[in-house]
């Protein structure tokens, strides 16, 4: 008969004597009560091997995220029992360089729409009216993020207790509906010149030459930005890349319809900004809904669900039961709720210092914002809250 070492060793497919799996087995001999996934399956079964099929390659793909979101927990728990400080720190941003990005953004903003205004005036192409009508609310809609990501700083405990992240997300929805309003009404213009079927003037030589070195210009100085703020993981930031990138596309599609409807067919040039009508309508109303949608209490991903259950499930050998674990958006990162069972004879104050530890852990994590512990000392009751 097998040894218990022996039967262990095969369900890692290791040998008994390895280091991993002692390792593993020291630990769980200490804390008999937490659940141990190296007891069970080793990271090396969900390798990435060439001979796999598409859904193979996906289920050890997300096996591998799954282990990764448990040692993060498991890291953040030893941390947070060494009484390491900054745990969860990394989902602040480096205010310095965020405002930094900022300022660079709406400066440039202002230089490139000063030079394309003079571009529209010149050339009268309605393709380059729209890229400057872009740049103008490009401006107007980087006031808006730069007085949220501002009003975020201002921290009010009494008039906001839990903060102004929210302001962030508020930022970015109002920015992209301005960029949708935008495009609709470039559309209408671009429609009535294509009815009225007005050619417009003809560009002189030196006025296409203006016109290829302003938006090209334009068009190399967006890239740039665009590189640049792509570094960040600030949300807002991040908005003004997406900017940044759109600025590329219609610069260059209004340039290109500018110049080939000046040598070709005047018509090219309503049907080009048409086109980036539609484009910016699209893309930013994409934006507008994830916003939105971060704002209205939408759930989170089953990933990080489980990261949650096993922070909870591993907290304390007094828990009885994990009976609701929640989390969802409100805002940039999330909101959870986890109720757990303990014995109903335990005193307050332990009761109290289990449930506050097991919060600490869940807001040490970089998605979380703000943790809810309810205890409870049996989990066959009806649903605490009143559903509205």
């Amino acid at each position: 008969m097998e040894s218990s070492s022996d039967l262990e060793a095969a369900l890692l497919g290791v040998k008994a004597g390895e280091p991993d799996l002692q390792r593993s087995r020291s630990q769980y001999k200490e804390e008999p009560w937490k659940f141990d996934y190296n007891r069970y399956v080793r990271e090396e079964v969900f390798a990435e091997v060439e001979d796999h099929t598409n859904g193979r390659r996906e289920y050890n793909r997300k096996q591998r995220e799954t282990l990764e979101g448990f040692k993060e927990v498991d890291s953040v728990s030893q941390a947070i029992g060494q009484g390491i400080n900054g745990v969860g720190a990394g989902r602040e941003p480096k205010e310095e360089g965020v405002q930094y990005a900022i300022n660079v953004s709406n400066i440039m903003n202002i230089v490139l729409l000063i030079l394309k205004i003079y571009a529209s005036v010149q050339s009268r192409s309605l393709a380059i009216i729209a890229s400057t009508l872009d740049s103008l609310l490009d401006l107007l809609a980087g006031m808006v993020l730069w007085f949220a990501h501002f009003t975020m700083q201002k921290k009010n405990q009494y008039k906001y207790p839990i903060g102004k992240l929210r302001v962030q997300p508020v930022g970015i929805v109002v920015f992209a509906a301005t960029m949708t309003t935008l495009g609709v009404q470039v559309l209408v213009t671009g429609v009535q010149q294509l009815t009225e079927g007005d050619p417009g003037k003809q560009l002189s030589e030196d006025q296409r030459n203006w016109l290829i070195g302003i938006m090209g210009t334009a068009i190399v100085v967006k890239m740039g930005l665009y590189i640049y703020c792509r570094t960040f993981e600030n949300e807002i930031v991040l908005a003004y890349s997406m900017d940044h990138f759109f600025d590329i596309v219609t610069n260059s599609v209004g340039l290109a319809a500018a110049l080939v409807a000046h040598h070709f067919h005047w018509w090219i040039d309503p049907v080009g900004a048409i086109f980036l009508a539609f484009y910016t309508i699209i893309n930013w109303g994409k934006t507008v809904l994830e916003n939105a949608m971060s704002l209205v209490g939408q759930a989170a991903p089953p990933e990080l669900l489980q990261k949650l259950t096993y922070m909870a499930f591993n907290h304390h050998p007094a828990i009885r039961k994990i009976d609701t674990v929640r989390a969802y958006t409100f805002g940039t990162f999330y909101f959870v709720e986890v109720d757990i069972e303990l014995p109903e004879d335990m005193s307050l104050l332990e009761a109290h210092e289990i449930g506050e530890s097991l919060q600490n852990k869940l807001e040490s994590l970089p998605e979380v914002e703000r943790a809810f512990v309810h205890l409870d000392y049996e989990s066959t009751h009806a649903p605490e809250h009143l559903r509205k």
